[in-house]
């Protein structure tokens, strides 16, 4: 999905959001700051925002589903 320049193009077109993790221009980011055992809102730390596609991935990491 990262090299998909026509999604590139559009996103940035229509909301100018680029993802944190794969530079993909989008429209839409998403942001997980609470979960059980992984708290971001207190503890000092750039913000980071990802394309559903690297939300997902970074789900699934968390999870220990995927390991890549």
């Amino acid at each position: 999905m990262a090299g998909d320049r026509g999604a590139d193009a559009e996103g940035l077109a229509r909301g100018g959001l680029r993802c944190d993790f794969c530079g993909l221009g989008v429209t839409t980011v998403r942001r997980i700051a609470l979960d059980r055992g992984y708290e971001r809102l207190r503890t000092p730390h750039v913000e980071r925002y990802a394309c559903p596609a690297c939300s997902e991935k970074k789900e699934k990491q968390r999870q220990g589903l995927d390991r890549g």
